[in-house]
């Protein structure tokens, strides 16, 4: 009897579910979970997740003081939300869930550094050991130099937005734990620049992109993790079987189960050890001058910002919008 896509993948990859909807981490039970603004915006709006919110909103009043504006209340509230669901995440999960600094500050190494710093002080306070938390952060090059402070400090982090071999090695250098490829967002701007609508799994650019990642690290011994993520389709994620991790939507995670057939391995250390790869050195002037080379790059990275720039506004004002009603509803009960 053929097992499903899922059972096979797992016994090659750690599979982690991409998402903050609890219940789907429940029902599929990963060994990690990812987080991103755009992911915490859509679960902070789904009525079964209301509670978390407002009681990360009361408190954040409390512990803001009487002369708090609504403002300064919000700030407060926002920065301990995504807290907030990673904590019932690890209530489910045996691994590690991925929190994300504020996106706003990928350009900024000590800004990013203070509030990856402040996000693993409220983990630590809800009891959870740095060993459960990845720090998720932009992987701008003074996002990987902020990483790379923290990874000596003992803090674990995930680079995200990732769309370029120069970003990747960039990582492996500072001896960062993990990255997140983009997987479906590369594949999102050739199908826009070419005009094509599709690309069978074996030539799809993000693939290719992890792939050459992925053998890069193994060829040269970096322990730097690779997670693939932002998948478009199953054939996506069948390609890079054998990626150290894959980070799934709860509906491609749906599918993976309910396919039966044969899973091969396509990623491979040994495989990879045999490869004719050229070592590259990436300091900034490299990092720089690879990065304006990149059009794609170039793009995803700054969309991928600004994407989840939006989202957190779009948490801010829903926080806002929620703490007036929550006011309101104090004021009517007395």
């Amino acid at each position: 009897m053929s097992k499903n896509l899922l059972e096979q993948l797992r016994q090659v990859t750690v599979v982690v579910a991409d998402t903050g909807d609890i219940q789907a981490i429940e029902k599929f039970k990963p060994q990690d979970a990812t987080t991103n603004p755009s992911l915490i915006t859509a679960a902070a709006q789904m009525p079964e997740y209301q509670g978390i919110v407002d009681q990360t909103l009361l408190q954040a009043k409390k512990d803001a003081g009487a002369g708090a504006t609504q403002a300064q209340i919000v700030s407060l509230a926002f920065d301990r939300l995504a807290v907030a669901f990673g904590l019932k995440i690890l209530q489910i999960i045996p691994g590690r869930v991925s929190t994300e600094v504020d996106a706003r500050l990928s350009y900024d190494t000590e800004a990013t550094l203070t509030k990856a710093r402040d996000l693993i002080a409220q983990y630590k306070a809800a009891g959870i050991g740095r060993d459960r938390v990845l720090i998720k952060i932009a992987s701008t090059w003074e996002g990987i130099r902020a990483a790379e402070i923290l990874e000596k400090e003992g803090i674990h982090c995930n680079l995200t937005l990732l769309f370029g071999l120069h970003q990747a090695i960039a990582c492996a250098e500072a001896g960062i734990t993990l990255i997140s490829p983009f997987v479906g967002r590369i594949l999102d701007w050739y199908k826009k620049d070419t005009g094509r609508d599709s690309y069978p799994a074996t030539e799809d650019p993000g693939v290719l992109s992890v792939t050459k990642i992925y053998n890069y690290y193994k060829k040269f011994g970096y322990k730097t993790e690779v997670m693939g993520a932002s998948f478009r389709n199953l054939g996506e994620i069948t390609e890079l079987a054998g990626s150290d991790l894959l980070t799934i939507s709860p509906s491609l995670l749906a599918e993976l189960q309910a396919t039966v057939g044969e899973l091969p391995r396509k990623l491979d250390p040994a495989k990879a050890a045999n490869l004719e790869i050229e070592k590259i050195s990436v300091d900034k002037a490299t990092y720089d001058k690879m990065h304006a080379a990149d059009r794609m790059a170039t793009d995803k990275l700054d969309e991928g910002i600004k994407g989840f720039t939006k989202a957190l506004e779009d948490l801010e004002k829903l926080l806002a919008d929620r703490l007036v009603r929550l006011e309101g509803e104090v004021v009517a009960a007395h």
